[in-house]
């Protein structure tokens, strides 16, 4: 079985397209065109679309023109999952989120998962014995701490992260640029490593699942056994499509 999984964020629109469970091609930055061709040429039986940004409709009517199967829409407070959601208002619950929980209760089946979501916000959730999400936390991503700090005063300039992920940030900065990246890149590598800490000594069997954009920033930071998944989302969407077709 072939499957397209498509996943409207906030700043960009991906996709993933599976045969069976194997994740054969994806890519981020899309255009509505772009994933048009893609589901011409890729040619998927069934496809599920999800979205934080925008409403799923306008998207799903297109793609039921150009596959056989099913168009799944995913909506996180009525689509059903192969994973128990306890979050008290779902119908506020983002798709990626949610997704990305499923996502990883099947990479980890039973174990006790923290997922570190580092995107536009820094996302943490968390999924009991691989069987039940929980919730988290959201906290602003990177880029909108950079931005924050501009838009909010008169006279701190918008500065950009280093090139490179993995290079060091001096904790002292010697100017007003350098005093920004230290405050808004090892306060978020503090805050992320903290929040691990306490989860850690709540599932002392903990697994932590790495995704998002600014991985890359956290990981070479972060102490001990990490999964980095960049597609978690994508494999989530996945997942609960074919749960769907299954049933």
């Amino acid at each position: 079985m072939r499957t397209l999984a498509l996943d409207i964020g906030n700043t960009a629109v991906k996709y993933g397209c599976f045969e069976r469970d194997e994740l054969l091609e994806w890519a981020s930055g899309q255009t509505p065109a772009q994933v048009r061709a893609a589901v011409l040429r890729l040619q998927p039986e069934h496809v599920v679309v999800a979205s934080v940004a925008e409403p799923t409709a306008v998207w799903a009517a297109e793609l039921r023109t150009l596959v056989p199967g099913r168009v799944l829409e995913f909506v996180p407070a009525t689509t059903p999952l192969p994973l128990a959601n306890a979050y008290a208002t779902p119908h506020t619950l983002g798709a990626d989120r949610l997704a990305g929980a499923v996502g990883a209760a099947w990479l980890l089946p039973g174990r006790d998962i923290v997922i570190v979501d580092a995107g536009t916000a820094i996302k943490f959730d968390v999924v009991e014995g691989g069987q039940v999400f929980r919730g988290g936390s959201i906290a602003p991503g990177l880029a909108m701490r950079f931005k924050a700090l501009h838009a909010f005063t008169g006279r701190l300039p918008l500065v950009d992260p280093p090139a490179n992920a993995t290079d060091e940030v001096p904790l002292t900065g010697t100017d007003t640029e350098s005093a920004i990246r230290s405050g808004v890149l090892n306060g978020a590598a503090a805050e992320v490593a903290g929040l691990l800490a306490a989860y850690a000594a709540r599932y002392p069997k903990l697994a932590v699942v790495l995704a998002g954009g600014d991985a890359p920033f956290f990981r070479a930071r972060l102490k001990g056994p990490i999964f980095v998944v960049p597609e978690l989302v994508l494999i989530g969407l996945h997942r609960i499509l074919a749960h769907h077709v299954a049933t």
